[in-house]
């Protein structure tokens, strides 16, 4: 029987785009996808019945109040008032701090709300508004965010890193799906202690998508809505530009694709802005609202450098705000800065999924007013690595969850802690084909459940013991060090990928010159 061989030609524009969907197409696959999608919902609801940051403490309350106040700020005052202070908009009671678009969005909430309960968002009145109808609006809307918002932008990255950068099998796509899907931090974070995050970390999971899929610009104009929505996505913009920046260098015109990207940019923030653009001192009126430095370097007990060291170093006693703010930001660029290079040398799609995770910890670590939730921008990286890096993943979640466990226990969520605890190490021990079920028992084992021992131990702890009087945050000190040196570890191991994969690519390059 005669073979017949056929010469190999590249895929067209149109065969790549059927190949990049077909699988949401194959038998058992859209159930599967289906199922988790309505079980992630579930477990957003079941999380929802549980308090909220702030519930029934007055005068000020909480997160919930500040997501409340600025629906009822944005619907009755005119755009121009929305941040500045004045007989009714006092900044001091939960004013606007974050960009134009978390304030359009909470008038798009705003409206929802006042459609059916309009004591809920008037002027005055409705401050500690906590009635049932109010509650139940407000946990929907949420929800909506993050079914309108996270979900299709993770099915988005699902099918974009599986047709073109990892070669998994079905039960990988499914794991790591779930994995993103029904990551515990995000979960209490949004639906219970309540905030939007689902926003600002869709618009990256897309960008990141559409970069990854060679969609530049619409990369480029969606993660500029992400910075316009909370402007901690800035912890990625380093990675951003380092990869966009050296890819425009391959190209045959750099300069030209270079302004391609800062048109797209530049337009992008116009249009949010525009509001803001009637005079010099109206942008800066908003920008004044989104540093706010007078807050101190840190709040309360979050597993940073600058945290974790003021057990020894007292930096808010031995230096000025001003002092500080230098510091943070000369040790932020410092840390960051040679991930950014890396990539600029190196270019690669997974190279950038590293320096994505390398850039979030780096801020993390050094800048600014960093809070304990800020945790969800590193972890975010991570989840994209799930598949190739497991042990990173899984680590960074159980240390994630460990450091913001005062904040939650306050919150009193307790029980969807536990819960989504114990759902995170069912779904992540499922029987997939990962790089960590290949490898055999490592001298780190041991290591590793010590470890793991010691942060269950800390729950305990922390729990059941009251602190000593003279040290009452003993404790949270430290859970917060035991966090910080896991996360350092994960910081140094994700810089020693990304120079790995540069040598990799100047042997690739030197090889192709010898052929």
């Amino acid at each position: 029987m005669e073979k017949k061989t056929k010469k190999a030609t590249k895929p067209s524009r149109n065969d790549s785009e059927s190949t990049i969907w077909s699988f949401l197409t194959q038998k058992g696959t859209t159930a599967s996808f289906i199922c988790i999608t309505l079980f992630a919902i579930l477990v957003r609801i079941a999380v929802s019945i549980h308090p909220y940051s702030g519930a029934g403490t007055p005068p000020k309350y909480g997160d919930y109040e500040a997501q409340r106040h600025w629906m009822e700020i944005t619907l009755n005052l005119p755009v121009r008032e929305w941040y500045r202070n004045s007989t009714v908009n006092d900044l001091k009671y939960w004013g606007l701090d974050y960009p134009p678009l978390t304030a359009y969005q909470s008038y798009i909430h705003g409206l929802f709300l006042r459609y059916f309960d309009p004591q809920s968002v008037e002027l005055y009145t409705s401050r500690g508004y906590e009635s049932y109808i109010g509650k139940l609006l407000m946990r929907w809307t949420v929800l909506l965010s993050d079914v309108l918002i996270f979900f299709p932008a993770v099915i988005y990255f699902i099918i974009v890193y599986y047709s073109g950068i990892h070669e998994g099998s079905k039960s990988g796509r499914l794991w790591q799906f779930a994995m993103i899907l029904l990551n515990p931090c995000l979960i209490l974070i949004d639906h219970g202690h309540f905030q939007y995050n689902c926003i600002s970390l869709g618009l990256t999971v897309a960008a990141v998508s559409a970069i990854l899929s060679d969609r530049d610009i619409v990369g480029s104009i969606l993660f500029s809505l992400a910075l316009n929505h909370k402007q901690m996505s800035a912890y990625f913009a380093p990675a951003f530009f380092g990869y966009l920046f050296g890819k425009c260098l391959r190209r045959h015109n750099p300069f030209l694709e270079v302004l391609k990207l800062g048109l797209a940019v530049l337009g992008t923030f116009t249009v949010l802005w525009w509001p803001y653009l009637y005079s010099l001192e109206a942008p800066f009126e908003v920008l004044s609202r989104l540093a706010p430095f007078e807050r101190g370097i840190y709040e309360d007990y979050v597993a940073n450098f600058w945290c974790t060291t003021s057990v020894i170093v007292k930096w808010k006693r031995l230096f000025s705000t001003q002092a500080l703010r230098i510091l943070s930001l000369v040790s932020t660029v410092s840390t960051c800065l040679p991930s950014m290079l890396l990539l600029i040398l190196a270019p690669s799609r997974r190279n950038f999924l590293f320096g994505l995770l390398s850039s979030a910890l780096s801020f993390y670590f050094f800048s600014f007013q960093v809070h304990e939730k800020s945790i969800l921008l590193p972890l975010l990286p991570a989840s994209f690595l799930a598949i190739d890096e497991p042990l990173i993943f899984r680590w960074l979640t159980y240390f994630a969850l460990l450091s913001m466990f005062p904040l939650l226990r306050r919150d009193e969520l307790i029980i969807p802690y536990v819960a989504l605890y114990g759902l995170f190490v069912l779904l992540y021990n499922a029987p997939v084909q990962r790089e960590d079920t290949k490898q055999t028992r490592s001298p780190f084992t041991t290591l590793k459940y010590f470890v793991i021992a010691c942060s269950l131990l800390l729950h305990i702890v922390y729990f059941m013991i009251a602190p000593p009087r003279r040290y009452p945050f003993l404790f949270e000190a430290v859970m917060m060090l035991l966090c910080f040196s896991q996360f350092f570890f994960i910081f140094m191991y994700t810089n020693m990928k990304q120079w790995e994969l540069l040598k990799l690519s100047s042997q690739t390059v030197r090889e192709k010159k010898n052929i």
